[in-house]
């Protein structure tokens, strides 16, 4: 079967899978949807046995019905390699009474990682497949950890050229220093004077401005996005909550056929669309818990049914999640609808020129697969410290904010199925977080002190993506200020410092 892609709010035009990847976002600013979701035609008892390489071929195949089968696997077997510091590519890990999918083991230690290190070749065999001659150009905002991804997995990639927007103090110091040390010919990274959710529009700005597109087009460029608003982004990370399940039969932690409840970290949205993805492939997935940090824009939707990001925006110490406009959930919205290109572009409107949207009550009904959660940053702080204690295990300030909702939600619901929590970054990028969180005395140490520190208390090696930006030149000074993003496009592309 030849599976489609549609705009979600557009209904009259479809796309292959590789034009899919290649445009990132539709014309029309919709973000591309299959006409239908897949199922798995393995069964989970075939899958116990799989490698995460076979796994990601047997989910991915699905979605990309127009790559042959020499080409994915070509791309699955140059993404998953050495990159990684581990075989499995993705271990599970019990923590206390929970199981932690660590997905923060590949070149730049978070879970950006897992779908990033594939991207640029599937973006290139796509170029390839649809005779593309314009160099493509990667446009990519960042809350923190997607730009260093994007940047290490498309740097010195022939005909591509890479621009990353990040919010000037909205990352942590770890995360800076790998974008703007970042090397490559081709790699570009551009501080804004503003926060995530600016550079996220300004992008989808620029890849809907007409006027940009055709001049780009005539000076040999054309612009594709790395953010998970490409398919090709969202695709790959269904992957990890299909290979998680069967390892947990394999490990005899389930038995088959058994739920299980699954906690993400949510900023975008993303992550856990990939996991509902997962579950309507027929991966036996219950509840969907939806973990937020202060900035609970998300948590407060699943309560009420209206989304409004008419807040104040909150800068926490888990900034991957520091969103108010969480792009993925229009694709969850668009399926709620009924795969109503209309009605969802209405609903789209109205958080463009009112800040806010609210559901039908039909739609909220098929919403019952999800849970909303959120920590504080006090409780989050506290998981970190606590967890410590009583196991020896050191998580990342966003894993925390999960694994703070995972436990609250099975206080409150009594619900006792096992419980996967996405384990989304390495604890050394957020060191000084995760270090005063254990002790308040660490506060007074610098970064690489604290990292240091970090790996004497857990145990665990740093990571090569850290001692990499120890000493390492900063290689990219620029910024801008967020109405100034078009222009800085221009002049990079030009050559212009």
């Amino acid at each position: 079967m030849n599976l489609l892609y549609k705009s979600t709010r557009n209904a009259d035009r479809t796309v292959t899978a590789s034009e899919a990847i290649l445009k990132g976002l539709a014309e029309d600013g919709g973000l591309f949807m299959p006409t239908a979701l897949p199922k798995l035609d393995v069964t989970l008892s075939e899958l116990k046995g799989m490698s995460y390489q076979e796994t990601a071929y047997a989910v991915m195949k699905q979605f990309l019905t127009d790559f042959t089968e020499e080409e994915l696997k070509k791309c699955i077997d140059r993404a998953y390699d050495q990159k990684f510091d581990t075989e499995v590519i993705a271990p599970l890990v019990k923590v206390g009474d929970t199981y932690h999918l660590e997905l923060f083991h590949g070149a730049t230690i978070a879970f950006k990682d897992m779908a990033l290190s594939i991207l640029p070749h599937l973006l290139t065999t796509a170029a390839k497949k649809n005779d593309v001659k314009n160099d493509i150009v990667i446009l990519t905002a960042t809350s923190g950890d997607t730009g260093k991804a994007a940047l290490a997995g498309f740097a010195d990639v022939p005909g591509t050229k890479i621009i990353v927007f990040y919010p000037k103090n909205g990352v942590s110091k770890v995360q800076e220093l790998q974008m703007v040390t970042q090397k490559g010919e081709n790699t570009s990274v551009v501080a804004i004077h503003g926060n995530f959710d600016h550079a996220q529009t300004g992008v989808k700005e620029l890849f809907e401005d007409k006027e940009l597109g055709k001049e780009l087009a005539d000076a040999g460029y054309q612009f594709s996005s790395a953010n998970s608003i490409n398919i090709g982004r969202l695709v790959p990370q269904v992957v990890y909550y299909v290979y998680a399940y069967a390892k947990l039969l394999e490990n005899e932690e389930i038995a088959e056929g058994e739920e299980i409840n699954v906690v993400v970290p949510t900023g975008n949205f993303g992550n856990i669309l990939a996991a509902y993805f997962a579950k309507n492939m027929g991966v036996p997935i219950a509840k969907l818990v939806c973990a937020s940090n202060e900035n609970k824009v998300l948590f407060d939707f699943f309560e009420t049914g209206k989304y409004d990001r008419n807040r104040e925006f909150v800068l926490t110490s888990s900034p991957s999640m520091d969103i108010l406009i969480s792009s993925n959930l229009e694709r969850l919205i668009y399926l709620i609808a009924g795969a109503d290109a209309e009605k969802n572009a209405q609903l789209m409107a109205a958080l463009k020129s009112d800040g806010s949207y609210e559901i039908t009550p039909e739609m909220k009904a098929k919403l019952a697969d999800f849970v909303g959660g959120y920590a504080t940053e006090a409780e989050t702080a506290e998981v970190i410290a606590d967890t410590y204690k009583k196991t020896g295990y050191v998580m990342d300030t966003h894993t925390a904010v999960a694994a703070y909702v995972a436990k609250k939600y099975r206080e409150d619901s009594k619900d006792e199925k096992k419980v996967l929590v996405a384990s989304t970054a390495s604890p050394y990028k957020f060191a000084r977080s995760v270090m005063t969180a254990i002790d308040g005395k660490y506060d007074a140490m610098d970064e690489f002190a604290l990292i240091d520190e970090l790996e004497k208390i857990s145990g665990t090696k740093i990571p090569n993506a850290i001692e990499e930006i120890r000493n390492a030149n900063i290689l990219h000074t620029r910024e801008c200020d967020v109405d100034q993003m078009k222009a800085t496009v221009k002049a990079i592309l030009k050559g212009e410092e």
